[in-house]
């Protein structure tokens, strides 16, 4: 997979980095921890035709342009008929029922800034647009939070690819320890909130 990420970057530029990082949320098994820090890598090199902000622009635009994509499914269709095409169809897409409704949960949790928060977590990212649309939130408000919470992510995986040279492929195995740390401190958080919620009942 890396040697087709390298030639679509290295053939396509700006166009390419987009087009991955578009098909990333598409698709969760490309990884964006490999994207960007090669695409950052890249324009390190000598001589090379990519900039650093380009190709940070360039992955932000693929990456919101692919949250989109998820966020109107679950704006036009019910929970329901996405459960059934995620069941018939999600293991192209390596996406289950399961992991819409713990999207849906989540979501209904923590509001507007799980759309924030969950674009920084890899296997929540992609996900977190579902819930959003069947919530209906207000497209401006998650336009907003996604573009923020992506710029935060490609940012990140763009500047340590360009920092770290030939060594970029380090980012994707010391970043994976870190996000499984994030993403359990996360469930950790929301398991003692659903405890809080349910002492107060009972006192009440």
């Amino acid at each position: 997979m890396t040697d087709w990420i390298k030639t679509t970057i290295e053939s396509l530029g700006y166009v390419g980095i987009a087009l991955l990082m578009f098909l990333e949320n598409l698709f969760p098994p490309i990884p964006s921890e490999l994207i960007m820090p090669l695409a950052g890598y890249t324009a390190n090199l000598p001589g090379a035709k990519l900039n650093i902000y380009g190709v940070f622009f360039a992955g932000l635009m693929g990456s919101v342009l692919g949250a989109l994509i998820w966020y109107y499914p679950g704006k036009f269709l019910s929970e329901k008929r996405l459960q059934a095409l995620a069941d018939k169809y999600g293991s192209w897409l390596g996406i289950s029922n399961k992991d819409i409704i713990q999207a849906k949960h989540w979501f209904n949790k923590q509001g507007k800034k799980a759309v924030l928060i969950g674009r920084l977590v890899p296997g929540v990212r992609t996900l977190i647009s579902i819930p959003a649309g069947i919530s209906n939130m207000h497209l401006p408000s998650f336009l907003f939070y996604t573009t923020v919470g992506s710029g935060c992510w490609v940012g990140l995986l763009t500047y340590t690819g360009y920092v770290l040279g030939s060594q970029y492929e380090l980012v994707d195995k010391y970043l994976a320890p870190v996000s499984k740390f994030v993403l359990g401190g996360l469930i950790l958080a929301f398991a003692f909130w659903i405890l809080k919620r349910k002492r107060k009942s009972r006192r009440r």
